[in-house]
């Protein structure tokens, strides 16, 4: 069997001139260039202009050679093989055949047009890092490499797509992510067969754990510190060219609770927002259903006074409760996606006067009880409290389910919903991690970063998918320090002793100006 590949032929320039037209096409934006017996080949838009004038055209202009020494860019590599030629000159490098030659020159000077770096909009923070990932893969590495100084960084990279040979960069730490988890994914990418890769969804949802389930097993992030951080973490990151959005395994489920401005703020301010933000979510999940099952079943929880409040609101209104909920929270998903798609100061405006507007005409027009306005609107500034934008989406999505299920069964829809979902999350798993670890199963050490979030110095072995010989993050009693000090050594205190001692002052004169300069440095 012959597996020889198809050689290039430089004996004529315009044989192999009409050679590269008929696999490319003679599109106008192929660029020929004859100087001397020199062929300079290139996709106009692709490529730098003023470096092939200065790094090619001028220099074999004023040369008399006839070698393939007389290119000067720094970047240069040749080959014989067609295929290779192809593909080098859709990614804008440029090509120079040398008639009789052998071997063509490629000249890495690609300048395609992409996005400068910019803050990053889905993930937006009041302390961190400003920089995000843009379009070219090549700047989204060097933007986690210019954080990560270390040796240890190891890359493996793949062309995906028939049509579009997207590059795919897999990205880790070594000694400290698992080999099995970086050969598990090496091996779901390299099995990809695909007309075309657009975005890194295209890579998520083939490589993917439970591609059927609503909840994601994959975090995207479009923040290199974010990146960077897990990797330290022992997983392994995902990076498509042309998506600024790279891809993160293993995923939790507790993943959901935390953001990435948790580990920028003051240890207790982080908790803080934690717990908030874990109340609201389950808010965003629960508090529909649980008042459709309560009014529409279990009347008798609600007090007196709000039964008869809620009452009266709904005395007027022609609909049930769970219908009045599923109008509600489609409507409020309507807003929102408006919103969305809307140029962003018009989005703003259609969202927010969209909704207030729509809810007094509802309860006016008594479609829609008061109380239940209130329900969806709470519900719905809950639901931007999750930090995942795509976890977002299975909690909409069973929010819906829940509030069916409470319409027709009451509490005990919800009991047996909640149910379905321990299950179903307990039986998950994301590259061969528990989906909900470090809760199932236990892990103690890992509850230091789930609901709250410790100071770095009690925080000093890495999860428990990273690998055990380097688990070691930060040094024992790194950050304790003297929680006790001395009064006499403070300038503050000194100064004032001196002056009492002095002038004779009296000891409450100088207790209450001493007090009153400390109110002012605690605040």
């Amino acid at each position: 069997m012959n597996d020889r590949k198809p050689s290039i032929h430089l004996e004529d320039l315009n044989v192999f001139r009409e050679e590269v037209k008929q696999r490319l096409g003679n599109t106008p934006d192929l660029i020929f260039r004859h100087v001397k017996n020199y062929l300079v080949v290139y996709i106009s838009g692709l490529a730098d202009q003023e470096r092939i004038e200065r790094e090619i055209v001028t220099p074999i202009s004023h040369s008399n050679r006839l070698s393939n020494e007389v290119v000067k860019s720094p970047n240069l590599r040749e080959t014989n093989e067609i295929e290779i030629l192809v593909q080098a000159l859709l990614a804008g490098i440029v090509v120079v055949a040398r008639k009789g030659g052998s071997r063509v020159i490629l000249a890495n000077l690609a300048a395609a047009p992409h996005r400068g770096i910019s803050e990053p909009q889905t993930e937006a923070v009041i302390r961190g890092p400003r920089e995000g990932f843009t379009e070219m893969l090549e700047l989204n590495i060097a933007l986690i490499r210019r954080r990560l100084h270390t040796d240890k960084l190891r890359m493996k990279y793949w062309k995906v797509g028939q049509f579009s040979h997207t590059e795919v960069r897999l990205l880790y730490l070594e000694g400290v992510a698992q080999e099995s988890v970086v050969e598990e994914m090496s091996r779901r990418i390299e099995e990809i067969r695909i007309d075309a890769v657009l975005e890194s969804n295209y890579i998520e949802e083939l490589v993917r754990d439970h591609p059927l389930n609503i909840f994601p097993t994959m975090q995207f992030t479009e923040r290199p510190d974010v990146v960077v951080g897990n990797l330290l973490e022992g997983k392994i990151a995902v990076l498509v060219d042309n998506s600024p959005f790279a891809l993160l395994a293993p995923f939790q489920f507790w993943a959901a609770f935390q953001a990435s401005e948790d580990y920028y703020i003051n240890f207790n301010s982080a908790t803080f927002i934690r717990l908030i933000r874990a109340i609201f979510i389950f808010i965003a999940l629960l508090f529909p259903s649980f008042y459709v099952a309560i009014t529409t079943f279990h009347q008798e929880m609600l007090p007196t006074n709000l039964l008869l409040s809620v009452a009266a609101a709904r005395e007027t209104t022609p609909f049930p409760a769970i219908i009045e909920a599923l109008m509600m929270e489609v409507t409020f998903e309507a807003l929102r996606e408006a919103g969305v798609r809307l140029p962003r100061p018009v989005g703003q405006a259609v969202s927010i006067v969209g909704a207030l507007v729509i809810g007094q005409a509802a309860v006016q027009a008594g479609i829609v009880s008061a109380p239940m306005v209130i329900v969806v609107s709470v519900t719905g500034i809950a639901s931007f409290t999750i930090p995942r934008y795509n976890m977002s989406f299975s909690f909409r999505i069973l929010r819906f389910i829940l509030i069916i299920l409470a319409g027709t069964l009451g509490l005990f829809g919800i009991v047996f919903g909640l149910m379905m979902i321990a299950i179903n999350l307990t039986g998950m798993r994301t590259l061969g991690v528990p989906y909900l670890a470090p809760v199932a199963p236990m892990t103690p050490s890992g509850l230091k970063d789930l609901l709250i979030r410790a100071p770095f110095w009690l925080m000093n072995r890495r999860p428990p998918q990273s690998v055990k010989e380097n688990e070691i993050r930060v040094p024992i009693n790194q950050g304790v320090t003297q929680s006790v000090f001395d009064f006499q050594n403070l300038p503050l205190a000194n100064q004032s002793l001196k002056s009492d001692s002095g002038t004779g002052k009296s000891s409450s004169g100088a207790g209450s100006d001493l007090s009153g300069q400390g109110q002012g440095g605690s605040v």
